[in-house]
């Protein structure tokens, strides 16, 4: 479900450990435990299992002189790049830094100048943040770090287009607290000092930045005032804003309440761009009710004029509210959103244009705009011919919520990543080598059968979707469970293509606060098979559900094993636009677990801060959450 999905943190890239260690030393010793002669210096390295798929991505870069090459920010996984238009890519960053990426910018005039800040702005409720500003002078071989640490989420980057001394860095700031780190920061001196000269408030801080194609001194800049809860996201404010420079930042003009725009009530997230054909042109997407949607102006931010409140562009609004203006033709603008939006009629009216689904960001070609690079939640696309033919970049960035490991011998692989979907891979002994293959020849019977040609392996579709725990039949492994957002859940048998829907509580929270709902289900809520009774299996709301046939029948063993705190219960969303997706639903059971040595032994841990313990298979329960632990931390 596109409207639904999200940025999900909870993984670096698409590796699994090949983890035979412990099928190795149960072989030796038994019970997991070596025998005393066992060697147990084994030489363990990293191998990408796969698949080689994508995952989100905020941000991308390209240049007019090297039509082939860009830059991808992903959410989690650095810096990638290809030089042959997508065909193949690699990691630029790994040896100087990681993590989520909010910008990329690439002087045009000396495309091995390249500047990167880090943390995305699409503040997902698992958002990661970054660690300031890097810089490249090499096309991306070695990266200098820049400082701004404390910025953390970083909206964009610009660097002047004739002078790579000059770079400004557009901060959104803090997104769990106010500091003072927010707004907009100057360089001259190519990084070695800064100067923020653009400061709101101190939870307020820039969403969008952009300089006039036709004089770098003219500047745009949107505030956003926003911040997160683990149970609530916060859009809009009477911090959030636009202002105007004309002479490189030196000195600025709100524009805000300028006539034609909303002139009352608090604003939410606010994209602006400029037509290079046209610098006189500028479109703006603004978060506000009751008059919220795309406005233009056709005199550099003096007048404006109400375009559309159509609300596939407003959807979502925090997430996206992004526009990018064609650089040949005027009446032509690219809203990405859930699905990638264009008008060619200045803005009055969008269509479905080119991009993939959840789209973020928006590279165009200065000098020809049917060149197009669009970063979206399942990696980035790219056209030399304005949509007609595009290829799809395979980075093996994609976020994976769990790991689940399955009773197969060698054991497949399981996992949901984030707007994918769920699936399953084998860690074939054909791929392995060394003592793996010895032990996989041993114990399966026959020589391994030689390496296959493809470096991963052959993932295939199972039960749950894109956000939820997957867990398999211990005696038939073919046979699995899985979860996605809204509590939903089902079963999916691979031999036969049986599947069956098995919602513990069959009710769609979506649209609702978490007190609307009896049960509360998290965005990834834990399902786990019982390690004595393959029939049972237990699902984690703010109570313990349990079933003893399989899942076809669920029973409460538990009272509210969380804080149940009205304070944390209310809407997510606000004070504009609600975002009700169950994403921060909070006052849950986040990891349950039944003792493998002691049947009817189950510990759970709430998103809020408890852990409870039944000694009994679930008819009691006590509380024995550690003293001076923080209020609202997550087990």
């Amino acid at each position: 479900m596109r409207n639904s999905s999200c940025s999900r943190q909870a993984a670096h890239v698409a590796v699994i450990a090949l983890g035979l260690i412990g099928s190795v030393a149960n072989a030796q010793g038994g019970a997991g435990r070596p025998a005393a002669n066992a060697d147990t210096s084994f030489d363990v390295k990293w191998r990408n299992l796969g698949p080689n798929q994508a995952g989100r991505m905020t941000a991308v870069a390209g240049s007019t002189a090297r039509p082939d090459e860009y830059y991808m920010g992903t959410t989690g996984g650095g810096v990638w790049k290809t030089t042959d238009g997508g065909k193949t890519v690699f990691p630029v960053t790994d040896a100087y830094f990681g993590g989520t990426i909010g910008s990329i910018d690439v002087q045009q005039s000396n495309p091995d100048v390249v500047w990167v800040g880090g943390g995305e702005t699409p503040i997902r409720g698992n958002v990661s943040h970054g660690d300031g500003v890097w810089k490249s002078s090499d096309a991306g071989k070695t990266w200098q770090y820049m400082g701004l640490k404390e910025t953390q989420y970083i909206a964009r980057v610009r660097i002047h287009p004739t002078n790579p001394d000059i770079v400004y860095v557009g901060a959104l700031g803090h997104v769990f607290g106010p500091n003072k780190e927010r707004g907009v920061y100057r360089t001259t001196d190519g990084g070695k000092t800064w100067k923020n000269i653009l400061f709101r408030n101190d939870s307020t801080g820039v969403a969008d930045m952009i300089l006039d194609p036709s004089n770098p001194r003219i500047m745009y800049v949107s505030f956003w005032q926003a911040g997160r809860k683990p149970w609530q996201l916060v859009s809009g404010g009477m911090g959030s804003g636009i202002f105007k420079t004309t002479d490189g930042g030196d000195t600025w003009t709100e524009i805000t309440r300028n006539p034609g725009l909303p002139q009352s009530g608090p604003l939410g997230a606010i994209g602006i761009t400029v037509s290079p054909a046209k610098p006189s042109r500028l479109w703006a997407i603004v978060e506000h009710e009751p008059n919220g949607g795309v406005y233009r102006s056709d005199d550099a931010g003096a007048t404006w004029t109400f375009m559309t409140g159509d609300r596939n562009l407003r959807q979502r609004a925090w997430y996206y509210s992004k526009l990018y203006a064609d650089p040949k033709d005027t009446n032509t603008v690219y809203g990405p959103q859930v699905s990638p939006l264009i008008s060619k009629d200045g803005g009055k009216t969008f269509r479905r244009g080119f991009g993939g689904g959840d789209n973020h960001d928006i590279w165009i070609d200065p000098t020809d705009p049917l060149r197009v690079a669009v970063a979206h939640d399942n990696g980035l696309i790219v056209t030399k011919d304005g949509g007609k033919t595009s290829t799809r970049v395979a980075a093996p960035t994609g976020q994976y919520y769990h790991v689940h490991l399955t009773n197969h011998f060698p054991y497949h692989v399981c996992g949901a990543k984030q707007d994918a979907g769920s699936s399953c891979g084998p860690v074939r002994a054909a791929a392995l080598g060394g003592r793996e293959a010895m032990m996989a020849q041993m114990m399966g019977g026959g020589a391994a059968p030689a390496q296959p040609a493809s470096p991963f392996s052959t993932f295939y579709s199972v039960a749950g979707g894109e956000s939820g725990y997957i867990s398999s039949d211990p005696r038939d492994p073919d046979i699995t469970y899985g979860a996605n957002y809204g509590g939903s859940m089902d079963m999916l048998n691979r031999r036969t293509g049986k599947s069956l829907s098995l919602d513990p509580w069959p009710l769609n929270p979506m649209g609702h606060d978490a007190k609307d709902s009896k049960y509360r289900f998290q965005w990834t809520y834990p399902i786990v098979h019982s390690p004595h009774d393959p029939n049972t299996i237990y699902v984690g709301s703010n109570v313990v559900f349990r079933s003893r046939d399989r899942g076809m029948t669920w029973t409460p063993i538990s009272k509210d094993l969380t804080r149940n705190d009205p304070r944390t219960l209310g809407p997510s969303g606000g004070p504009i636009t609600k975002d009700q997706t169950s994403v921060e639903y909070y006052g849950t059971v986040f990891t349950l677990a039944e003792s493998k040595l002691v049947k009817g032994l189950i510990w759970t841990g709430s998103d809020d801060g408890l852990i409870h313990v039944s000694r009994d298979n679930g008819l009691t329960w006590k509380n024995v959450t550690p003293k001076g632990l923080p209020e609202w931390m997550r087990w």
